[in-house]
């Protein structure tokens, strides 16, 4: 029989034992969607274990970009009133720094590690770049009227969308200098990059469809126009009729909106076709996967709420209500505290 002690023991590790359940789900990260409201000063924060709006976080006025680093702990936000890039932390969804940019500022990345964030800066014809080390911008490359950053996954490579100069510019982020610079046969809008950063997908501007192009052969390999839709009429997205696209996090899809037309197509990178089209709410504006490749998320700038499109039964589970305008958005692993 167990001595007194014994009996206190055991009592100890019954407690312990309720206290930490099995499989220990509290270090499960939780899923979350930030939405940019472009015409707003914030941003919605959205649940997607629940699908339903969890918080919104004020920025300033005329929030433009997001970006994520990889492990989830940082958000990087544009504003375009106060040129300036804010830092929020993602477990509290609160800003805890802003950094000071060279003008008014577009869509930026963030590379894999969180060393280095591209901003673009329309009024400046320059992207800036932020080492986070430092905390302020430490390089400024002249751009013709650069409207978009993007980042494939890697921390030495960015990439900047020229609308001025019909181009893609490739940024090595060793030298902080251009190494490649990429015709694409129009004005350039949204634009996505496989991993291994030799194929890119182009939307153009007042063409509905893009453009695939041979990064390292710098040219434009194939054209791809979807279906007849009406003409956009959006006055928030002129001469745009395509303006979100995304791959899906194994490479294999390409998720491309239409804004006439109030939907986003699903087309096979491998068999080059387009599979099937799915509804959206209006003017569906910008691209996001979570990052088990369970939802596409879609902001819809028309209809100021944000579709989630289950990818595996290609169907619209939730169409919810955001703020007013939103455009940019990207899908976050939190880690738990």
């Amino acid at each position: 029989m167990p001595t007194k002690i014994g009996w206190r023991a055991i009592l100890a590790l019954l407690v312990l034992g309720a206290a930490v359940p099995l499989g220990r789900p509290q270090t499960r990260p939780r899923m979350k969607l930030y939405v940019t409201n472009s015409l707003g000063d914030d941003i919605t924060v959205i649940d997607l274990a629940t699908l339903k709006v969890v918080g919104d976080i004020k920025v300033g006025e005329r929030v433009h970009g997001v970006a994520a680093q990889a492990d989830g702990r940082r958000l990087f936000t544009t504003i375009e009133s106060e040129r300036n890039l804010k830092v929020i932390d993602t477990a509290a969804d609160q800003v805890i720094r802003t950094i000071p940019l060279t003008g008014m500022p577009n869509q930026c990345a963030v590379t894999p590690d969180g060393r280095f964030v591209g901003a673009p800066i329309r009024d400046g014809n320059v992207v800036d770049i932020i080492d986070m080390t430092r905390n302020r911008v430490v390089k400024t490359l002249p751009v013709k009227v650069p409207h978009n950053c993007l980042n494939a996954g890697s921390n030495e490579h960015m990439f900047v969308t020229s609308m001025g100069g019909d181009k893609v510019n490739l940024i090595d982020l060793k030298t902080l200098s251009y190494v490649e610079e990429i015709p694409v046969t129009g004005i350039p809008r949204p634009i996505a990059v496989s991993q291994d950063e030799k194929t890119m997908y182009v939307a153009l501007s007042d063409f509905h469809g893009f453009v695939i192009v041979d990064v390292p052969g710098r040219r434009v390999v194939e054209t791809v126009e979807l279906p007849p839709a009406p003409h956009n009429t959006n006055p928030l997205e002129p001469h745009t009729e395509t303006h979100g696209l995304a791959l899906s996090p194994d490479g294999k899809e390409l998720w491309v909106t239409s804004l006439g037309d109030n939907g986003i197509y699903v087309f096979d990178v491998a068999a080059k076709r387009l599979l099937t089209e799915v509804r959206t709410g209006a003017s569906p504006n910008w691209v996001a996967f979570s990052r088990d490749g369970q939802y596409c998320c879609v902001s819809n700038t028309g209809s100021d709420d944000c579709s989630i499109i289950d990818t595996r039964t290609r169907r619209e589970v939730a169409r919810i209500k955001v703020g007013k305008a939103p455009k940019r958005l990207v899908a976050v692993a939190v880690p738990a505290a």
